[in-house]
């Protein structure tokens, strides 16, 4: 152990190393605190937070009270991002390796009117503080955790409509441009950011996976045919077990 990194992260390193090749399989328990300490000669807090290291970056999982085990790592499929997808609030199906039907899909959402964060209303070209209905979507595949997302809608548009609840009334689960065009207002374009960053506690508790693990997050805003931004929503997903698929059509 003679390297120049932190002695924490050359056992988280030398761990995932053991996981990658085999010698801990999936759902294989992860040597206890005092096995670490032995082997890497190493104290409590130096081999307590090689293994938050390795719980942060996905490849282990913690069960009270029975010890830290290795995760599923495997890609579930791909969210296969098309035109002709409903979009509530993400554009995709689903596509998963020997499953032709896909996964069985669910979804909750809550809305309720509120004030326009400041990036939310520069997103949305109006000004900060303004009424928005925010609606909170957590998805499931097969039961599993599928995507976290929030969507804003300007209530100027919206309030006093049959569109105003984007998951109620009789325009429900039609998907954004479905909705809008219920009102009169065509969608012609949408506008996707895709980077990455840690999953907060919160949201590591609805994915079910560890604080701090990677996940992709989607910032998507939909246009009408004046290019005013009618609709912006944020979407995280598992970056290690789902991949964003675009089908991109060149036309003619």
């Amino acid at each position: 152990m003679g390297e120049r990194r932190p002695v924490y992260q050359w056992i988280a390193d030398d761990l995932r190393r053991q996981i990658d090749e085999g010698v801990f399989g999936v759902g294989a328990r992860i040597p206890s605190r005092s096995e670490l300490k032995r082997k890497y000669r190493a104290s409590d807090q130096t081999v307590d937070r090689a293994v938050r290291v390795l719980k942060a970056a996905g490849y282990a999982t913690g069960q009270f009270g029975r010890g830290v085990f290795v995760s599923d790592r495997a890609p579930i499929g791909a969210l296969v991002r098309t035109t002709d997808a409903v979009d509530s609030p993400l554009a995709a199906r689903i596509s998963v390796p020997g499953e032709p039907g896909g996964p069985a899909l669910a979804w909750e959402a809550v809305s309720a009117a509120t004030e326009a964060p400041e990036e939310i209303a520069r997103r949305l070209g109006v000004p900060a503080g303004e009424r928005v209905m925010r609606t909170r979507y957590e998805y499931l595949a097969d039961r599993r955790p599928l995507q976290l997302a929030t969507s804003w809608e300007p209530l100027a548009l919206t309030e006093g409509t049959d569109v105003v609840f984007p998951e109620r009334g009789p325009y429900a689960r039609r998907g954004v441009r479905g909705r809008f065009a219920a009102i009169g207002i065509r969608i012609v374009q949408a506008k996707e950011i895709v980077g990455s960053r840690p999953a907060t506690s919160p949201e590591a508790d609805a994915l079910g996976c560890a604080p701090g693990q990677c996940v992709t997050a989607v910032e998507r805003t939909h246009y009408d045919a004046d290019a005013r931004p009618v609709e912006t929503s944020d979407t995280i997903i598992l970056g290690d077990r789902w991949r964003l698929e675009y089908a991109i059509d060149f036309g003619g």
